[in-house]
Protein backbone atom coordinates (compact mmCIF):
# COMPACT_ATOMS: atom_id res chain seq x y z
CA UNK A 1 0.00 0.00 0.00
CA UNK A 2 1.31 3.13 -0.60
CA UNK A 3 3.16 5.17 2.58
CA UNK A 4 1.12 8.18 4.05
CA UNK A 5 2.99 11.31 5.55
CA UNK A 6 1.75 14.30 6.88
CA UNK A 7 4.52 16.08 5.15
CA UNK A 8 8.28 15.03 3.58
CA UNK A 9 10.25 13.60 6.13
CA UNK A 10 12.92 16.19 6.77
CA UNK A 11 16.45 15.13 5.95
CA UNK A 12 19.96 15.41 7.75
CA UNK A 13 20.35 18.52 10.25
CA UNK A 14 20.03 19.08 13.63
CA UNK A 15 16.84 17.22 14.70
CA UNK A 16 18.94 14.78 16.38
CA UNK A 17 22.34 13.39 18.36
CA UNK A 18 24.48 11.61 16.72
CA UNK A 19 25.59 8.83 19.16
CA UNK A 20 28.69 7.09 18.91
CA UNK A 21 28.09 3.09 18.81
CA UNK A 22 24.78 3.84 16.29
CA UNK A 23 24.72 1.35 13.79
CA UNK A 24 25.70 2.90 9.91
CA UNK A 25 22.14 1.31 8.66
CA UNK A 26 20.49 4.13 11.22
CA UNK A 27 19.49 7.44 9.83
CA UNK A 28 21.51 10.21 8.53
CA UNK A 29 22.04 11.72 12.20
CA UNK A 30 23.43 8.36 13.44
CA UNK A 31 20.25 7.73 15.32
CA UNK A 32 18.61 4.06 15.50
CA UNK A 33 15.73 3.95 12.67
CA UNK A 34 12.65 2.16 14.12
CA UNK A 35 9.32 1.29 12.56
CA UNK A 36 6.26 0.86 15.09
CA UNK A 37 3.54 -1.24 14.39
CA UNK A 38 0.23 -0.90 15.86
CA UNK A 39 -0.34 2.83 16.85
CA UNK A 40 -3.45 2.46 19.28
CA UNK A 41 -3.15 2.17 22.82
CA UNK A 42 -0.10 1.11 24.67
CA UNK A 43 1.56 1.91 20.53
CA UNK A 44 0.90 5.86 21.40
CA UNK A 45 2.53 5.31 24.57
CA UNK A 46 5.86 4.11 23.20
CA UNK A 47 5.58 6.61 20.33
CA UNK A 48 5.34 9.15 22.79
CA UNK A 49 8.90 8.13 24.88
CA UNK A 50 10.70 7.47 21.89
CA UNK A 51 9.54 10.77 19.59
CA UNK A 52 11.14 12.41 22.36
CA UNK A 53 14.25 10.73 22.53
CA UNK A 54 17.05 12.24 20.17
CA UNK A 55 19.28 9.00 19.69
CA UNK A 56 15.99 7.30 17.70
CA UNK A 57 14.15 8.19 14.80
CA UNK A 58 10.89 6.89 14.18
CA UNK A 59 10.73 6.48 10.31
CA UNK A 60 7.87 4.44 10.59
CA UNK A 61 4.39 4.38 12.11
CA UNK A 62 2.46 1.33 10.73
CA UNK A 63 -1.47 0.29 11.49
CA UNK A 64 -4.14 -1.66 9.83
CA UNK A 65 -6.93 1.47 10.72
CA UNK A 66 -6.50 4.46 9.03
CA UNK A 67 -7.65 6.83 11.73
CA UNK A 68 -5.23 5.78 14.19
CA UNK A 69 -2.37 5.59 11.91
CA UNK A 70 -2.86 9.57 11.39
CA UNK A 71 -3.13 9.62 15.19
CA UNK A 72 0.28 7.69 15.52
CA UNK A 73 1.89 9.97 12.47
CA UNK A 74 0.73 13.44 14.66
CA UNK A 75 1.96 12.19 18.06
CA UNK A 76 5.21 11.55 16.32
CA UNK A 77 5.40 14.87 14.28
CA UNK A 78 4.77 17.30 17.07
CA UNK A 79 7.22 15.22 19.68
CA UNK A 80 9.99 15.13 17.21
CA UNK A 81 9.21 17.87 14.55
CA UNK A 82 9.43 15.08 12.10
CA UNK A 83 6.67 13.32 10.47
CA UNK A 84 7.51 9.69 9.81
CA UNK A 85 6.23 7.76 6.78
CA UNK A 86 2.38 5.66 7.46
CA UNK A 87 2.21 2.72 6.26
CA UNK A 88 -0.52 0.02 6.93
CA UNK A 89 1.44 -3.19 5.48
CA UNK A 90 4.50 -4.25 8.07
CA UNK A 91 6.16 -5.15 5.26
CA UNK A 92 6.83 -1.98 4.26
CA UNK A 93 8.68 -1.55 7.05
CA UNK A 94 10.57 -5.19 6.80
CA UNK A 95 11.77 -4.57 3.77
CA UNK A 96 13.40 -0.77 4.50
CA UNK A 97 17.23 -1.94 5.14
CA UNK A 98 17.84 1.39 6.93
CA UNK A 99 15.24 0.12 9.41
CA UNK A 100 17.29 -1.43 12.38
CA UNK A 101 14.80 -2.16 15.00
CA UNK A 102 10.60 -2.52 15.78
CA UNK A 103 8.29 -1.89 18.26
CA UNK A 104 4.91 -4.79 17.77
CA UNK A 105 2.47 -3.47 19.63
CA UNK A 106 -0.38 -5.28 17.63
CA UNK A 107 -3.65 -7.76 18.76
CA UNK A 108 -1.47 -10.26 20.39
CA UNK A 109 -2.35 -12.98 17.49
CA UNK A 110 0.13 -10.71 15.20
CA UNK A 111 2.91 -10.73 18.09
CA UNK A 112 4.59 -13.68 16.83
CA UNK A 113 4.04 -13.71 13.44
CA UNK A 114 5.24 -10.55 13.57
CA UNK A 115 8.34 -11.03 15.65
CA UNK A 116 9.06 -14.01 13.74
CA UNK A 117 9.23 -11.85 10.08
CA UNK A 118 11.05 -8.92 11.52
CA UNK A 119 13.84 -11.67 12.82
CA UNK A 120 13.80 -13.02 9.79
CA UNK A 121 14.55 -9.27 7.93
CA UNK A 122 17.27 -8.90 10.29
CA UNK A 123 15.36 -6.25 12.98
CA UNK A 124 15.63 -6.23 16.50
CA UNK A 125 12.68 -6.53 18.06
CA UNK A 126 10.49 -5.15 21.01
CA UNK A 127 6.98 -6.90 21.16
CA UNK A 128 4.80 -6.05 23.82
CA UNK A 129 3.08 -9.11 26.01
CA UNK A 130 2.39 -11.52 26.07
CA UNK A 131 4.90 -12.23 23.39
CA UNK A 132 2.52 -14.69 21.79
CA UNK A 133 -0.77 -16.11 21.12
CA UNK A 134 0.07 -20.09 21.93
CA UNK A 135 2.45 -22.08 23.32
CA UNK A 136 3.86 -23.32 20.07
CA UNK A 137 4.67 -19.58 18.76
CA UNK A 138 6.36 -19.03 21.78
CA UNK A 139 8.83 -21.66 21.10
CA UNK A 140 9.13 -20.62 17.38
CA UNK A 141 10.37 -16.94 18.59
CA UNK A 142 12.75 -18.50 20.84
CA UNK A 143 14.13 -20.33 17.61
CA UNK A 144 14.00 -17.05 15.61
CA UNK A 145 16.01 -15.28 17.88
CA UNK A 146 18.93 -17.77 17.58
CA UNK A 147 18.90 -17.91 14.09
CA UNK A 148 19.09 -14.20 13.69
CA UNK A 149 21.12 -12.84 16.98
CA UNK A 150 19.57 -10.32 17.24
CA UNK A 151 18.07 -9.11 20.69
CA UNK A 152 14.54 -9.23 21.33
CA UNK A 153 12.59 -7.43 24.49
CA UNK A 154 9.49 -8.16 25.65
CA UNK A 155 7.25 -5.62 26.97
CA UNK A 156 7.30 -6.31 30.89
CA UNK A 157 8.66 -3.33 31.60
CA UNK A 158 8.84 -4.42 35.22
CA UNK A 159 12.44 -6.01 34.89
CA UNK A 160 14.15 -2.51 34.17
CA UNK A 161 11.98 -1.31 36.71
CA UNK A 162 14.49 -0.25 39.29
CA UNK A 163 12.04 -0.55 42.45
CA UNK A 164 11.38 -4.31 41.56
CA UNK A 165 14.79 -4.97 40.41
CA UNK A 166 15.94 -4.22 44.16
CA UNK A 167 12.98 -6.38 45.42
CA UNK A 168 14.02 -9.65 43.79
CA UNK A 169 17.19 -8.76 44.35
CA UNK A 170 16.20 -8.91 47.86
CA UNK A 171 13.84 -11.92 47.74
CA UNK A 172 16.48 -14.29 46.12
CA UNK A 173 19.35 -13.00 48.00
CA UNK A 174 17.11 -15.03 51.12
CA UNK A 175 16.13 -11.54 52.48
CA UNK A 176 12.96 -13.63 53.68
CA UNK A 177 14.17 -17.18 53.83
CA UNK A 178 13.72 -19.75 51.41
CA UNK A 179 10.51 -18.98 49.18
CA UNK A 180 8.56 -21.88 48.18
CA UNK A 181 5.33 -20.43 46.84
CA UNK A 182 4.78 -17.21 45.22
CA UNK A 183 1.53 -15.92 44.43
CA UNK A 184 -0.19 -13.31 41.90
CA UNK A 185 -3.17 -11.74 41.26
CA UNK A 186 -5.34 -9.95 38.68
CA UNK A 187 -8.37 -7.96 40.53
CA UNK A 188 -10.04 -5.16 39.17
CA UNK A 189 -12.77 -3.76 38.03
CA UNK A 190 -13.50 -4.69 34.22
CA UNK A 191 -16.80 -3.75 31.96
CA UNK A 192 -19.26 -5.42 29.91
CA UNK A 193 -18.21 -6.04 26.28
CA UNK A 194 -21.97 -6.61 25.66
CA UNK A 195 -23.46 -8.56 22.92
CA UNK A 196 -23.17 -8.36 19.37
CA UNK A 197 -23.83 -9.91 15.88
CA UNK A 198 -21.40 -10.01 12.79
CA UNK A 199 -21.25 -6.78 10.93
CA UNK A 200 -19.22 -4.38 8.24
CA UNK A 201 -16.16 -3.16 9.42
CA UNK A 202 -15.77 0.42 9.02
CA UNK A 203 -14.49 2.03 5.53
CA UNK A 204 -11.28 3.24 7.42
CA UNK A 205 -10.04 -0.44 8.91
CA UNK A 206 -8.45 -3.32 6.60
CA UNK A 207 -10.00 -5.97 8.23
CA UNK A 208 -8.27 -8.82 6.48
CA UNK A 209 -4.56 -7.27 7.36
CA UNK A 210 -6.03 -6.71 10.86
CA UNK A 211 -6.71 -10.62 10.81
CA UNK A 212 -3.59 -11.60 9.10
CA UNK A 213 -2.85 -15.34 9.40
CA UNK A 214 -5.72 -15.53 11.69
CA UNK A 215 -8.79 -18.18 9.94
CA UNK A 216 -11.07 -15.25 8.25
CA UNK A 217 -13.69 -14.60 10.93
CA UNK A 218 -16.78 -11.75 10.38
CA UNK A 219 -16.02 -8.43 12.13
CA UNK A 220 -18.06 -7.17 15.38
CA UNK A 221 -18.67 -4.34 16.81
CA UNK A 222 -16.95 -5.54 20.30
CA UNK A 223 -13.93 -6.85 18.67
CA UNK A 224 -12.16 -3.69 17.83
CA UNK A 225 -10.37 -1.89 19.49
CA UNK A 226 -8.89 -3.68 22.43
CA UNK A 227 -11.81 -5.55 23.05
CA UNK A 228 -9.87 -8.76 20.82
CA UNK A 229 -8.50 -9.89 24.12
CA UNK A 230 -11.41 -11.21 25.41
CA UNK A 231 -11.64 -13.56 22.04
CA UNK A 232 -10.22 -16.79 21.81
CA UNK A 233 -8.84 -16.04 18.17
CA UNK A 234 -7.06 -13.43 19.03
CA UNK A 235 -6.13 -12.71 22.45
CA UNK A 236 -5.20 -14.21 25.84
CA UNK A 237 -7.78 -12.99 28.57
CA UNK A 238 -7.11 -10.76 31.19
CA UNK A 239 -4.40 -13.19 32.49
CA UNK A 240 -2.59 -12.27 29.38
CA UNK A 241 -3.23 -8.79 29.12
CA UNK A 242 -2.64 -7.11 32.58
CA UNK A 243 -2.30 -10.62 34.49
CA UNK A 244 1.36 -11.87 32.39
CA UNK A 245 3.00 -8.85 34.27
CA UNK A 246 1.85 -10.23 37.65
CA UNK A 247 2.71 -13.70 37.14
CA UNK A 248 6.51 -12.69 35.40
CA UNK A 249 7.44 -10.73 38.48
CA UNK A 250 5.90 -14.40 40.66
CA UNK A 251 8.11 -16.77 38.27
CA UNK A 252 11.00 -14.56 38.64
CA UNK A 253 11.09 -14.17 42.12
CA UNK A 254 10.54 -17.51 42.98
CA UNK A 255 13.25 -18.54 40.75
CA UNK A 256 12.59 -20.74 38.38
CA UNK A 257 14.14 -20.87 35.37
CA UNK A 258 11.65 -23.51 33.09
CA UNK A 259 7.94 -24.47 32.33
CA UNK A 260 5.99 -26.20 35.70
CA UNK A 261 4.98 -29.81 35.12
CA UNK A 262 1.52 -29.88 36.99
CA UNK A 263 -1.16 -27.15 36.37
CA UNK A 264 -4.74 -27.13 37.25
CA UNK A 265 -7.32 -24.09 36.78
CA UNK A 266 -10.58 -23.41 37.53
CA UNK A 267 -12.64 -20.32 35.76
CA UNK A 268 -15.15 -19.44 34.05
CA UNK A 269 -17.91 -16.21 34.12
CA UNK A 270 -19.29 -15.73 36.89
CA UNK A 271 -20.37 -11.76 36.51
CA UNK A 272 -20.12 -11.28 32.88
CA UNK A 273 -23.39 -12.08 30.99
CA UNK A 274 -21.66 -10.61 27.33
CA UNK A 275 -19.33 -12.36 24.35
CA UNK A 276 -15.97 -12.32 25.85
CA UNK A 277 -15.24 -16.27 26.05
CA UNK A 278 -12.40 -15.98 28.44
CA UNK A 279 -12.98 -16.23 32.31
CA UNK A 280 -13.75 -13.08 34.70
CA UNK A 281 -13.03 -15.51 37.84
CA UNK A 282 -9.62 -17.25 37.43
CA UNK A 283 -7.48 -19.52 40.06
CA UNK A 284 -4.49 -21.54 38.82
CA UNK A 285 -1.98 -23.54 40.47
CA UNK A 286 1.43 -24.82 38.93
CA UNK A 287 4.00 -26.78 40.16
CA UNK A 288 7.84 -26.88 39.74
CA UNK A 289 8.81 -30.42 40.60
CA UNK A 290 12.24 -30.78 42.63
CA UNK A 291 12.80 -26.77 42.15
CA UNK A 292 13.47 -26.36 45.75
CA UNK A 293 15.62 -29.76 45.91
CA UNK A 294 15.08 -33.00 45.45
CA UNK A 295 11.46 -34.41 45.88
CA UNK A 296 10.55 -30.45 47.03
CA UNK A 297 8.47 -28.57 44.83
CA UNK A 298 7.84 -25.18 44.17
CA UNK A 299 4.53 -23.82 43.90
CA UNK A 300 3.12 -20.28 41.90
CA UNK A 301 -0.63 -19.67 42.83
CA UNK A 302 -2.54 -16.94 40.47
CA UNK A 303 -6.11 -15.48 40.86
CA UNK A 304 -8.61 -13.06 38.97
CA UNK A 305 -11.20 -11.71 39.53
CA UNK A 306 -11.82 -8.59 36.93
CA UNK A 307 -15.65 -7.72 37.97
CA UNK A 308 -13.77 -6.88 42.03
CA UNK A 309 -13.65 -2.94 42.70
CA UNK A 310 -11.08 -3.66 45.50
CA UNK A 311 -7.79 -4.53 45.88
CA UNK A 312 -6.10 -7.28 48.21
CA UNK A 313 -2.84 -6.94 50.46
CA UNK A 314 -2.98 -3.61 49.26
CA UNK A 315 -2.69 -3.66 45.66
CA UNK A 316 -5.06 -4.34 42.54
CA UNK A 317 -2.58 -6.29 40.75
CA UNK A 318 0.46 -7.54 42.42
CA UNK A 319 2.84 -10.23 43.32
CA UNK A 320 3.38 -11.66 47.03
CA UNK A 321 6.61 -14.22 47.94
CA UNK A 322 6.21 -16.27 50.62
CA UNK A 323 9.50 -17.06 52.39
CA UNK A 324 10.51 -19.27 55.58
CA UNK A 325 11.28 -15.99 57.60
CA UNK A 326 9.30 -13.57 56.20
CA UNK A 327 6.96 -12.01 52.89
CA UNK A 328 7.68 -9.59 50.35
CA UNK A 329 4.59 -7.97 48.44
CA UNK A 330 4.81 -6.48 45.30
CA UNK A 331 2.24 -3.94 43.85
CA UNK A 332 2.39 -3.92 39.90
CA UNK A 333 3.12 -0.28 39.09
CA UNK A 334 3.27 0.89 43.13
CA UNK A 335 6.09 -0.44 44.97
CA UNK A 336 6.78 -3.36 47.64
CA UNK A 337 6.74 -3.90 51.11
CA UNK A 338 8.73 -6.51 53.15
CA UNK A 339 7.42 -8.37 56.43
CA UNK A 340 9.49 -10.41 58.41
CA UNK A 341 8.21 -13.03 61.72
CA UNK A 342 5.16 -11.77 63.06
CA UNK A 343 4.20 -9.71 59.89
CA UNK A 344 7.13 -7.06 61.19
CA UNK A 345 7.56 -4.51 58.60
CA UNK A 346 11.20 -4.25 58.08
CA UNK A 347 11.23 -2.27 54.64
CA UNK A 348 9.51 -0.70 51.63
CA UNK A 349 9.90 1.19 48.61
CA UNK A 350 7.46 2.77 45.98
CA UNK A 351 7.88 3.88 42.68
CA UNK A 352 5.84 3.12 39.57
CA UNK A 353 7.33 0.68 36.50
CA UNK A 354 9.67 2.14 34.54
CA UNK A 355 8.93 2.14 30.81
CA UNK A 356 11.84 4.59 29.84
CA UNK A 357 14.17 2.22 31.25
CA UNK A 358 13.02 -0.72 28.96
CA UNK A 359 13.44 0.97 26.42
CA UNK A 360 16.72 2.05 27.22
CA UNK A 361 17.96 -1.40 28.02
CA UNK A 362 16.97 -2.36 24.58
CA UNK A 363 18.27 0.25 22.91
CA UNK A 364 21.81 -0.74 24.88
CA UNK A 365 21.52 -4.08 23.47
CA UNK A 366 21.18 -2.75 19.88
CA UNK A 367 24.31 -1.05 20.78
CA UNK A 368 26.42 -3.45 21.96
CA UNK A 369 26.39 -1.73 25.28
CA UNK A 370 24.18 -4.05 27.13
CA UNK A 371 24.50 -7.88 27.22
CA UNK A 372 20.84 -9.10 27.09
CA UNK A 373 18.07 -7.77 27.16
CA UNK A 374 16.53 -7.60 30.95
CA UNK A 375 13.14 -9.42 29.47
CA UNK A 376 14.73 -11.85 27.05
CA UNK A 377 12.49 -14.09 24.56
CA UNK A 378 12.91 -17.10 27.08
CA UNK A 379 11.53 -14.90 30.11
CA UNK A 380 8.39 -14.07 27.93
CA UNK A 381 8.23 -17.35 26.77
CA UNK A 382 7.92 -18.87 30.05
CA UNK A 383 5.43 -15.66 31.68
CA UNK A 384 3.27 -16.67 28.11
CA UNK A 385 3.41 -20.15 28.79
CA UNK A 386 1.98 -19.39 32.15
CA UNK A 387 -0.68 -17.95 31.14
CA UNK A 388 -1.49 -20.04 27.91
CA UNK A 389 -1.79 -23.51 30.51
CA UNK A 390 -3.70 -21.73 32.85
CA UNK A 391 -6.89 -21.20 30.08
CA UNK A 392 -5.81 -24.40 28.36
CA UNK A 393 -6.69 -25.93 32.17
CA UNK A 394 -9.26 -23.54 32.53
CA UNK A 395 -11.09 -24.95 29.06
CA UNK A 396 -10.46 -28.12 29.33
CA UNK A 397 -11.29 -28.83 33.32
CA UNK A 398 -8.73 -31.36 34.11
CA UNK A 399 -5.18 -31.05 35.60
CA UNK A 400 -2.44 -30.77 33.41
CA UNK A 401 0.80 -32.53 33.07
CA UNK A 402 3.11 -30.27 30.83
CA UNK A 403 6.90 -31.28 29.71
CA UNK A 404 8.99 -28.32 30.23
CA UNK A 405 11.36 -30.10 27.82
CA UNK A 406 9.42 -30.59 24.35
CA UNK A 407 6.72 -28.80 25.19
CA UNK A 408 4.16 -31.01 25.04
CA UNK A 409 0.75 -31.38 27.01
CA UNK A 410 0.78 -35.34 28.15
CA UNK A 411 -1.87 -37.72 27.79
CA UNK A 412 -4.56 -35.32 27.17
CA UNK A 413 -4.99 -34.98 23.31
CA UNK A 414 -7.95 -32.15 23.34
CA UNK A 415 -5.42 -30.27 25.82
CA UNK A 416 -2.67 -30.71 23.58
CA UNK A 417 -4.01 -29.44 20.47
CA UNK A 418 -4.53 -25.93 22.11
CA UNK A 419 -0.90 -25.93 22.23
CA UNK A 420 -0.55 -24.41 19.03
CA UNK A 421 -2.97 -23.04 16.36
CA UNK A 422 -4.40 -22.93 12.79
CA UNK A 423 -3.54 -20.54 10.38
CA UNK A 424 -5.00 -19.44 7.08
CA UNK A 425 -3.21 -21.78 4.49
CA UNK A 426 -0.71 -20.26 2.91
CA UNK A 427 -1.08 -16.79 4.72
CA UNK A 428 2.76 -14.91 4.40
CA UNK A 429 2.38 -14.37 7.77
CA UNK A 430 1.64 -17.66 9.21
CA UNK A 431 4.79 -19.38 12.19
CA UNK A 432 6.46 -22.15 10.25
CA UNK A 433 8.79 -24.43 12.09
CA UNK A 434 12.42 -24.11 10.07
Amino acid sequence: MEAMTRRTILQGGAAGLALAGASANGSAEGRIAVGLIGAGGMGSNHLRLLAARRDVEIAYVCDVDRGRLAEGISVVEKASGKAPAGVQDLRRILDDRRVEAVWITTPDHWHAPAAILALAAGKHVYVEKPCCHNIREGRLMGEAVARSGKPLQVGTQSRSTAVVRDAIDRVRGGAIGEVLVAKAWNSQLRRSIGKTKPSQPPPQLDFDLWLGPVPEVPYRSNLLPGIWRWWYDFGCGDIGNDGVHDLDVAAWGLGVDTHPSRIACLGGKSFFDDDQQFPDTQYAVFEYPDAAGPGRAKRLIFEQRIWSPYVQEGYENGAAFYGTRGVLVIGHSVGWTLYGPRNKKIAERTGPADLAAHHQNFLDCIRGTSQAPHADVMAGHRAATLVHLANIAARVGRVLQFDPRSEEILGDSEAAAMVGRRYRAGHWAAPVAT
